[in-house]
């Protein structure tokens, strides 16, 4: 009977706040949606980190014959500077590998790169293209050491690291995901505040019911459960609707961000999903629950 009193009290505060509960919902599944991209984008930059750490290498290009570079006045490189500059780059400490790509590797690698551009794969030939020193550092963050003592060698164009080209895309999505969470803590907010709202609503509008229940000796808890389940099930409702966001985001989002910028293993995993939506939706429930009692402490009078 008690149980089923309660529900009935719910029901009757959810039908009589129809569009504040529309309102706390929308507003919940909103910010918790927000909450949600933001940690799955803080974790898939990670992963990208992680993959493209062991990736990003030190681009040491050689001079070639007729080179404008200031450095090479126009001469290619020597056996012998290669030579010594193999030597150098293998002392260099932080360096942990060191492979050399010479013009014929290079137009190879050229036609994969540009394969959808013919008109440009056509004109380039295989003296065109420079030979280079490919460095993996120890510590990817570390790799300034390495090109600072590269650069100006003999026989060297130019030293060229691949995480400046990184980097930048990176910072990108790294301030996507803080304004993804500022704003969500702004709509977790807001939702707080239509939950309070909703729930002084509906205690106003049954304050001689629950002054009669206070009479025959209901305790305050049996008193506000019915409130507090108004902001559960709004806030349930929320996740849910949160959840599907989240799930769609995942598809037509992360899955093509990660087939562009890496390979399976840098994409975000349904397990990271999943459990991004537990975390939400806890979230949510305890916001409602925590801003039920909150309102109810101080409009509630029985």
């Amino acid at each position: 009977m008690r149980a089923n009193f309660i529900f009935s009290e719910v029901w009757i505060g959810l039908r009589r706040n129809l569009t504040m509960t529309i309102a706390v919902v929308i507003t919940v599944a909103v910010g918790m949606a927000m909450l949600g991209v933001g940690l799955m984008i803080n974790a898939q930059v990670g992963m990208m980190k992680g993959y493209w750490d062991d990736k990003v290498e030190v681009s040491v290009f050689l001079c070639t014959k007729g080179s404008a570079m200031e450095s090479c006045k126009g001469k290619e490189v020597s056996n012998a500077q290669k030579e010594a500059l193999d030597t150098l780059i293998k002392g260099t400490p932080g360096v942990k590998e060191v492979f050399f790509e010479d013009q014929s590797a290079a137009y190879q690698n050229f036609q994969k790169l540009y394969a959808t551009n013919k008109a440009l794969v056509s004109t380039a030939k295989v003296e065109d293209m420079p030979q280079s020193f490919r460095v993996k550092v120890a510590d990817p963050n570390n790799y300034k050491s390495v090109v600072q003592a590269l650069q100006g060698q003999p026989g060297v164009s130019q030293v060229l690291d691949q995480a400046q080209l990184v980097g930048p895309f990176f910072e990108m999505l790294d301030k996507l995901a803080f304004y993804a969470l500022a704003v969500a803590i702004i709509l977790v907010l807001a939702a707080a505040l239509l939950i309070g709202n909703t729930v002084r609503l509906s205690a106003f509008n049954r304050r001689r019911e629950t002054g009669i229940m206070r009479l025959v000796g209901a305790s305050n808890l049996y008193i506000q459960l019915p409130f507090v389940m108004e902001g559960v099930i709004a806030g349930l409702i929320g996740g849910v609707f949160a959840a599907v966001i989240l799930i769609v985001t995942k598809v037509f989002l992360f899955e093509e961000l990660g087939r562009y910028l890496g390979d399976a293993t840098a994409q975000l995993g349904w397990n990271d999903v999943a459990q991004t939506i537990t975390i939400t939706m806890i979230i949510g429930v305890v916001i409602c629950v925590l801003a039920s009692f909150v309102t109810l402490r101080r409009y509630l009078r029985v």
